[in-house]
């Protein structure tokens, strides 16, 4: 299998919803953002794969030292073997890469973010960054595409934790802030647990509609950062936007029963929101 197969098989089999907007960009940035998100997931696996928490922090330095490698013109690894070709061309430096890899190393020591001061800085790592890469990637010519996408990112970000509840629960983690919890009079256990009467109740629809607001609020702060000389070329980012905020609304029209169940989107409805997105332009 060459690295170019390796990280296209990696990005299909995540089944996330960045796939389907790669499928609209042409060829050459096609195979660099699937490189991209190729070592993202990489790197993400380590923190969701490798229950030892010491033998996660061994593999994140290694990760390190392989962007170092790759940078000196030697990466051993197939993510790396592809990614390398496409940093010049698009900007790509070893600091976007080493704030993913930090990001995830935030992952391993904490499960509690006090307030959201502290969990906007995790995600500006694990998804602001990433977003700014991608920009970069579909083609840009204004900086304030750039903010525009740390934006995006973020709001990407606030959806998935919004979805990911339960699931992090199960976990021991909780990515919602607790100072907000406290502010919803929801308690932490009421959410580790997982089940009614102490997860659904009143207070918790409360604190979801609020992450929620606030996650819209992002979507369009982000929007309205795009320049219209870009959006064509950013066209892969809106159909990104686009899905995910379709699943923040069908989260909400389900009243946010994320503690039991994870909510999701089709394929085919996730690739028509993407082809849509590119006929009408946003």
């Amino acid at each position: 299998m060459t690295p170019e197969q390796y990280v296209q098989d990696k990005a299909a089999r995540s089944g996330s919803s960045f796939y389907y907007a790669f499928l609209f960009l042409p060829p050459p940035r096609r195979a660099a953002i699937t490189a991209f998100y190729a070592f993202c997931r990489e790197v993400d696996d380590v923190v969701d794969e490798v229950s030892d928490t010491g033998v996660a922090g061994t593999k994140l330095q290694w990760w390190r030292q392989e962007v170092a490698t790759m940078f000196r013109g030697a990466p051993s690894h197939p993510v790396t073997q592809a990614l390398q070709r496409h940093l010049p061309i698009y900007g790509i430096r070893a600091d976007h890469l080493l704030a993913v890899i930090n990001g995830c190393q935030v992952d391993l020591e904490q499960s509690r973010f006090l307030d959201f001061s502290g969990l906007a800085n995790y995600c500006d790592l694990v998804a602001g960054v990433v977003g700014e890469v991608a920009a970069r990637i579909f083609g840009h010519r204004a900086d304030a595409t750039l903010q525009y996408a740390h934006q995006l990112g973020l709001a990407m970000q606030l959806t998935n934790i919004i979805r990911d509840v339960g699931e992090d629960a199960r976990r021991g983690r909780i990515y919602l802030p607790l100072s907000e919890l406290q502010a919803h009079e929801v308690k932490a256990h009421e959410i580790l647990r997982r089940e009614a009467p102490w997860g659904y109740s009143p207070r918790f629809s409360q604190l979801m509609r609020f992450q929620a607001a606030r996650a819209h609020a992002t979507y369009d702060t982000a929007l309205a950062l795009l320049p219209a000389g870009d959006a064509e070329a950013q066209r892969p980012g809106l159909m990104m936007a686009n899905i995910y905020r379709t699943l923040l609304r069908e989260i909400e029209r389900l009243d946010f029963q994320v503690l039991h169940q994870r909510t999701s989107l089709t394929p085919l409805r996730k690739l028509w929101i993407a082809a849509r997105t590119r006929w009408r332009g946003r």
